[in-house]
């Protein structure tokens, strides 16, 4: 069993998300650290690809600026066991199918039981073909955690009722970004999870303020804030831990 529900023990979880690489592996971990002395419950890392669909242009850019900074799944792998002799928090990656299939099922899953991956989040991986990897992540205590878009209205409650680890809901159509309003009817997609699944809730696309953190804190779990982590990151560069500790500390206070 993963670690992923010590994340929501201690009333709404704040989940950060920043691109590994970005601007380089060892100012990532150094973020990390920053986030998590700041008081965030779990780490979201993404995995630098060529061809990141679900990302708007701040993310895209950091995927740019890792790969271009020679970032790798290995380095990234040794990054991590690094981490872990430093903290405890849930990590969940965020990645690809593709890099994840060329590096090999059986290969990927090993590695991210052996440095301590609790969860991957695998956005352009259909909920009807996810069994291909599912056993075998499972198999090395890594949750994939489930996405639910407001185009999954027919679907809602059969992926929740399959979730594990948390469930991902995604408060916006479109790719990531921040946005300035969020309009989606989160209280009715909420409804449909919870009725079908116990597992916790986390919100995320598009949360970047005080106020709105506050708000879907009140109906959610947790809220996941990616956008204007690697934001602050592409504004400061190297100088960035104390203006990402600053922020995600500010977050996490909004949600207690």
């Amino acid at each position: 069993m993963s670690k992923i529900q010590n994340a929501f023990k201690n009333g709404k979880a704040f989940i950060g998300f920043l691109t590994a690489g970005d601007p380089s592996i060892e100012k990532t971990e150094e973020f990390i650290l920053e986030m998590v002395k700041a008081g965030t419950d779990l780490i979201e890392i993404g995995i630098p690809f060529s061809d990141p669909i679900a990302e708007g242009s701040v993310i895209q850019s950091a995927n740019v600026r890792a790969l271009s900074a020679g970032t790798t799944t290995d380095k990234i792998f040794s990054m991590v066991k690094s981490l872990r002799t430093k903290t405890n928090v849930p990590i969940v990656f965020l990645t690809y199918l593709n890099p994840v299939f060329k590096y090999g099922y059986e290969n990927f899953f090993n590695y991210c039981n052996q440095v301590g991956i609790d969860g991957i989040i695998i956005p352009d991986m259909p909920f009807e073909e996810k069994s291909e990897c599912y056993i075998i992540a499972q198999n090395n205590n890594v949750d994939i955690i489930s996405m639910i878009a407001p185009t999954s209205e027919q679907r809602i409650k059969e992926i929740a009722a399959n979730a594990v680890g948390y469930i991902y809901v995604v408060s916006s159509l479109g790719v990531t970004g921040m946005r300035s309003e969020i309009k989606t009817d989160l209280n009715s997609i909420l409804k449909s999870v919870k009725s079908a699944s116990s597992v916790p809730v986390a919100v995320g696309f598009g949360i970047n303020t005080i106020e709105q953190a506050k708000e879907i804190s009140k109906i959610s779990d947790g809220i996941i804030v990616g956008s204007a982590i690697v934001k602050i990151i592409e504004k400061h560069g190297n100088q960035a831990g104390k203006y990402i500790y600053e922020y995600t500390k500010s977050m996490k206070q909004a949600i207690l």
